[in-house]
């Protein structure tokens, strides 16, 4: 089975916005499969340039994704049955790609894995460069917010979550993979709210203390439910105790 690492950066994090650099990387191997710069139908948000670096300027002379040579070889491979696809907050990237007519087949996401790793609720958040420092992952070179950059980090968290599941759980790696990529398809319990009135508490202290809290927080959350599967599920479930 052969394992990728991939990471995307865009014009802006809504629904609509589309692919300027994709990173992507084979597993154990130093050299990219992937590492471009495209052409955007929509312009990039300065939003967005504050965060990546990528401006206009830099991809003007470049191909749209979808027209680039290696498309065809990169669509191959995301949606081969024979490639696990491991992003980090995947359901992001994964509906980045979906937008360039692409549909990652199996998917391992880093982010829930850790989260669902963490049991103790140690970890203040789970955002990959968080993880990279908690963790001690050292790497040169490795530029946060750009796509292979983050890919580098992302492959050295995804051998410290790999390492640290077959411990807890034992079984060979393939067994392990399965469970870390069902992991990935399910909803994830979390465990401490990080905003509002509440900030900093367990979700099951709050169910106790103020649960109307968390009743109108689930009603908002449901009002607009893309993307917020973790936290719908989260609530029904601190909901129903």
């Amino acid at each position: 089975m052969r394992i990728i690492f991939f990471d995307t950066e865009t014009t802006g994090n809504t629904e609509n916005d589309r692919l300027c650099q994709l990173g992507v990387k084979d597993r154990g191997v130093a050299a990219p499969v992937v590492n471009e710069l495209y052409k955007p139908p929509l312009p990039i948000t300065f939003e967005a340039m504050a965060v990546h670096h990528i401006t206009e300027k830099m991809v003007a002379d470049k191909p749209a994704f979808a027209e680039s040579p290696g498309y065809g070889a990169i669509k191959e491979f995301f949606e081969s049955e024979d490639t696990i696809c491991v992003a980090h907050n995947i359901a992001f990237d994964a509906a980045v790609l979906q937008r360039e007519g692409i549909v990652p087949r199996n998917m391992l996401c880093t982010l829930k894995v850790a989260r669902a790793l963490d049991e103790a609720g140690i970890f203040s958040n789970y955002k990959l460069q968080y993880l990279r420092y908690r963790l001690g992952i050292e790497i040169d070179d490795a530029t946060a917010h750009d796509a292979w950059g983050d890919v580098l980090v992302l492959e050295q968290l995804f051998e410290r979550l790999f390492a640290k599941y077959l411990a807890n759980a034992g079984g060979d790696e393939a067994t392990a993979l399965a469970a870390m990529q069902e992991i990935t398809r399910l909803p994830s319990l979390l465990k401490t709210i990080t905003f509002g009135k509440h900030a900093g508490k367990k979700v099951t202290d709050v169910a106790k203390e103020d649960a109307s809290y968390l009743k109108w927080l689930l009603n908002e959350k449901q009002k607009a439910p893309q993307g917020e599967e973790d936290w719908i599920y989260t609530l029904e479930q601190a909901l129903r105790v």
